[in-house]
């Protein structure tokens, strides 16, 4: 069942799903650096202003780059986003845990119901064995006399209810089966018994549990990290509130002879900071905190 089980895949990928978000996330950290290069044929107009009558439109252009920029979390939106992300993969965890749980308690539930039933099964045969011998002992009493019909009736009315109950028994067993094989990841069939109900041991439960177990529950854990991502995504809300301040720099060569590109000549470089923030959104930021507020835990 848990090689099978279709949400226990879900689950699981559901885990990764968050895991990946939470590696976006934790990526804003750090200084993101890139590259560009660039080879292009180029003609200037003969009629623009500034060209020297006589001089060649037409020109190459060399150029390459890398470029860096950081992202201060100054005011911590960053380090909020990677809190909801870290917890949202916890919740998610959790919630395997519970699909797993729920999985093996529905397996081991309905294997134990289904030898239930093959043990009912077996008593309504021994039963109705028994009141048909019960019954050809009194149809020959009532056939020498020795007993009225009335009594006789009596018997063969609790010999067919005895066989009635046989059907009703064999339809649970078959519908008890199909459900074992759907938990099972398969097509309906029959499930191969092992040992008898009788044989099964059961459980020993303490006296006294200690009020510290609900914190193994996996659908308890869920909500408190799903509360505490909740939390983080306030907080990230209310960063909006603050700029953004980052720090940008590139360092290339551009030359329009590619035997003059690696000449420090054709070097250039930059760097400056960028300051982003807001100063009127008609209330789309405080709109946004109040929606994380009240919003119901997913």
């Amino acid at each position: 069942a848990l090689a099978e089980n279709r949400d226990i895949r879900q689950a699981a990928a559901r885990v990764d799903q968050f895991l990946g978000a939470l590696q976006t996330t934790r990526a804003e950290f750090f200084p993101q650096v890139t590259y560009e290069g660039d080879v292009s044929r180029n003609r200037l107009s003969e009629d623009a202003y500034g060209f020297s009558p006589g001089a060649d439109p037409y020109f190459n252009q060399y150029a390459a780059s890398l470029g860096a920029s950081w992202q201060i979390d100054l005011f911590g939106r960053v380090r909020r986003q990677t809190e909801a992300s870290q917890a949202r993969v916890y919740a998610s965890e959790q919630g395997r845990r519970g699909v797993i749980l729920s999985v093996v308690a529905g397996v081991a539930s309905t294997y134990i119901t289904l030898r239930g039933l093959d043990r009912q099964l077996e008593i309504a045969r021994e039963t109705a064995a028994s009141y048909e011998r019960t019954l050809d002992i009194f149809q020959l009493r009532y056939r020498y006399g020795t007993v009225s019909r009335l009594e006789l009736s009596q018997v063969e009315s609790q010999y067919h209810q005895a066989r009635a109950a046989i059907p009703r028994f064999e339809a649970q067993i078959a519908a008890q089966e199909n459900l074992l094989s759907i938990l099972l990841g398969r097509n309906p069939q029959d499930v191969f018994r092992g040992r008898s109900i009788e044989d099964l041991p059961l459980p020993t439960v303490p006296e006294s549990l200690p009020s510290d177990l609900l914190e193994r529950r996996p659908d308890i854990l869920q909500a408190e990290q799903n509360l505490a991502a909740a939390n983080a995504e306030i907080g990230v809300a209310r960063s909006l509130y603050y700029p953004d301040i980052a720090i940008t720099g590139a360092y290339g060569a551009a030359s329009t002879d590619l035997d003059d590109f690696l000449d420090s000549s054709a070097r250039n470089w930059n760097i400056g900071a960028n300051v982003f923030g807001p100063i009127f959104t008609a209330g789309s930021i405080g709109s946004n905190v109040l929606l994380l507020l009240f919003m119901p835990l997913r």
